[in-house]
């Protein structure tokens, strides 16, 4: 390996040893996946939440939940969306199991039961959601936590590489140069995956989050519509 000008990355990375290029291969693989993930996943949260907006649109402007239900059918998937059709789904279940299926028997039943089994279909949409939210976000996680010691591998196989220079060749610059300029570009290499992987995991997690209030307290306004409803 060349010394002074010509140590350059390149240069270290095609002259390094097959186990070093086999590390800085999988960690460049690994910051690729990285990055494919984080604009996937911002395509995705912009558009949920804009097919959010679109749904309390439609929400908002309705007090007849079965006419949000047919019309909601046509919108894309959302959060709110899911939450709504689990809520309504059970709803329909619970008045269609009660015997008269009127609003005095809904009455009844929510006086006598409460809203238990609604909140748990909420949950279920809920649920739902996050599962959606959540995909390939573990992988991010990994990817970060993963890369650093990946590298770290590597960098303890070049420092191995300096040792054995200095035992062929004493104690010179030529003899420990390639092992060193090894160690620190797989060293680099790891911080490089690693740093945007932990950062945008972090990012989105907060994001998934707050998403997590925002369907909540529409949970609960959707259980607000439904005692509405009732009373009429």
């Amino acid at each position: 390996m060349n010394t002074g000008a010509d140590l350059d990355i390149l240069m270290i990375i095609w002259e390094s040893g097959m186990v070093v290029k086999m590390v800085l291969l999988s960690l460049i693989v690994a910051s690729i996946i990285s990055w494919a993930i984080v604009w996937k996943k911002r395509k995705t949260v912009n558009e949920l939440v804009e097919n959010n907006k679109k749904f309390l649109d439609m929400y908002s402007h309705t007090d007849n939940l079965k006419d949000l239900s047919v019309k909601s059918d046509m919108l894309p998937f959302s959060p709110f969306k899911e939450i709504f059709a689990e809520g309504y789904s059970e709803f329909v279940k619970v008045q269609n199991a009660l015997p008269g299926n009127d609003s005095s028997s809904l009455k009844n039943y929510f006086h006598e039961f409460g809203t238990s089994a609604l909140e748990r279909s909420l949950k279920k949409g809920v649920n739902s959601s996050n599962r959606y939210l959540d995909k390939h976000l573990s992988t991010l996680a990994s990817i970060g936590s993963v890369s650093p010691f990946v590298g770290l591998f590597g960098t303890v196989w070049g420092i191995i590489g300096s040792f054995r220079g200095l035992a062929a060749g004493g104690a010179t610059l030529d003899a420990v140069a390639p092992g060193i300029a090894e160690a620190l570009v797989a060293t680099a290499v790891g911080l490089l995956a690693a740093i945007p992987a932990v950062w945008y995991y972090n990012h989105y997690s907060n994001i998934i989050n707050r998403m997590n209030s925002e369907m909540e307290s529409f949970g609960q306004d959707f259980l607000n519509l439904i005692e509405r409803s009732i009373l009429k």
